[in-house]
């Protein structure tokens, strides 16, 4: 028979119950900030400040009990039965060793399952001490320091998560039912606000939003579906948890450029993103130019691009006027050797044009349509595919036909190149569509750049031709 030691139970209910004593009360552990870059001192990881301490040794054979269901006692011994359960489920146990503590760890996950309907149920309702109890027994179980990337441990500068192996934490069967219990908590309507935010308080949030640099991509889903409830529950943390995502970009951006969990975060900002007020306040203004368009600067933008783009539309699309600095900021950091990230700039462009007023877009149209041109010219196909697809779009064509006096000239040259002598021959007929475009648009104005254009070629040749003869003349003298 297993047992489990009992912990006092006060007599008032405000009164505070303090957690019940392990079966090792010596071996005590600290729950700390969960982080890589923990200070390793006989092998006990040292991190920041601690969320609480609680007795976590894994129970010896014969310690722990198994427990009767809840509804299967008397309401007055709920209480402790509660308490009893939250102390098993505290315990910490190696997963990585599938033959070690099966009855216990069985016995644990079957708490967490009871717990967990008990919270979705809302058949009983928790006080203020089980609550923050359960909080307690959540923090202890998902807040730990995660184990090394896979880069640390091979120092490979791979960057894309499909050609290496998927972590998945071994002990994810009990984190998953852990993660789910405070989503319950977090979304049930039971849950009293003002109560449940002295526990989950800023520090269970930075905490949080350090977990979202694991590589199991199964708790950063849970994670990102918890932080957003949180954000929408509680008003009261919305720009701390703003603020704390604006600093895990910065030092993605401007440090490691390796963060497993920015596609998440990113999701969450889309969403939030979505619910902002017009007129938008300066500090979501600053927070588009100083963090998500920089956030086309990393290699690993391709992972994320998705995400981030989605964002970035959703500001212009709430104020048109941001426009001239998103194209600005993506001309800024377009990508010179990389055509991978360059035919996903082009496709965000696209988007960004789509909700582009006339003025913004007469304020961008030199420099946009002189790098548009260069694109067209690219050797690599489906960069120039990409970036004649431009004129697919109804938007970008009426906004080129406002302003074609000077966009058409800039990029003529590009055109008559592309038509002259690219190798591909699908990239010819998409310019020769283009071209025929143009002329539709304004025949005059087609026949004067390209009487520009044979000028300017005619001077080219005869530049050549001099050259050629200089070099001849210099030949025969120095025979």
């Amino acid at each position: 028979m297993f047992k489990i030691i009992k912990g006092k139970k006060k007599g008032s209910k405000q009164e505070a119950i303090e957690p019940p004593p392990g079966p090792n009360p010596s071996s005590d552990v600290t729950v700390n900030h969960a982080s890589r870059s923990a200070i390793v001192i006989d092998q006990q990881p040292i991190v920041r400040p601690p969320l609480t301490t609680i007795s976590t040794s894994p129970p010896q054979p014969g310690v722990v009990e198994i427990l009767p269901m809840l509804k299967d006692v008397p309401v007055a011994d709920r209480h402790v039965l509660f308490l009893k359960k939250l102390q098993i489920c505290s315990y910490i146990f190696d997963f990585t060793d599938t033959l070690k503590n099966t009855m216990e760890k069985e016995i644990k996950k079957q708490n967490l399952l009871e717990l967990v309907e008990l919270v979705q149920s809302g058949s009983s309702k928790m006080n203020e001490i089980m609550q923050g109890e359960m909080i307690k027994m959540i923090s202890l179980n998902i807040f730990r320091c995660l184990p090394p990337q896979a880069h640390e441990n091979t120092g490979t500068e791979n960057l894309d998560p499909e050609e290496d192996d998927m972590f998945l934490d071994p002990s994810w069967p009990h984190l998953q039912v852990v993660y789910e219990l405070l989503l319950r908590y977090v979304v049930s309507s039971d849950t009293d606000t003002k109560v449940a935010k002295r526990y989950l308080n800023h520090s269970f949030v930075l905490n949080l939003l350090d977990l979202f640099d694991t590589e199991d991509p199964r708790e950063r889903e849970y994670l990102k579906t918890i932080l957003h409830r949180v954000y929408g529950k509680f008003m009261v943390h919305r720009p701390f948890i703003r603020k704390a995502i604006n600093n895990i970009f910065y030092r993605f951006i401007f440090e490691t450029e390796r963060h497993p969990g920015i596609s998440e975060l990113l999701e969450i900002l889309g969403s939030i993103i979505n619910g902002f007020a017009v007129p938008m306040k300066e500090e979501h203004k600053l927070f588009l130019s100083r963090a998500l368009i920089p956030l086309h600067k990393p290699k690993s933008v391709n992972l994320y691009h998705q995400q981030l783009s989605y964002c970035v539309t959703q500001f212009v699309e709430k104020d048109y006027k941001l426009a001239d600095i998103v194209i600005k900021g993506l001309l800024k950091y377009w990508p010179v050797t990389n055509c991978g990230k360059e035919i996903l700039f082009l496709g965000e462009l696209e988007e960004v044009l789509d909700a582009t007023q006339p003025v913004e877009f007469q304020r961008v149209m030199l420099p946009l349509f002189t790098r548009i041109g260069r694109c067209i010219n690219s050797t690599h196909f489906q960069v120039a595919e990409r970036a004649l697809f431009l004129w697919n779009n109804e938007r970008v064509v009426t906004l080129i036909a406002q302003n074609r006096h000077m966009i058409l000239p800039i990029i003529f040259e590009s055109l008559e190149k592309n038509i002259q002598g690219h190798w591909n021959q699908s990239i010819n007929e998409l310019t020769t569509n283009v071209r025929r475009m143009f002329i539709e648009m304004d025949p005059d104005l087609f026949e004067e750049c390209q009487t520009r254009y044979m000028d300017k070629e005619a001077m080219v040749n005869e530049k050549v031709k001099q050259r050629e003869l200089t070099w001849k003349k210099l030949e025969s003298i120095a025979s």
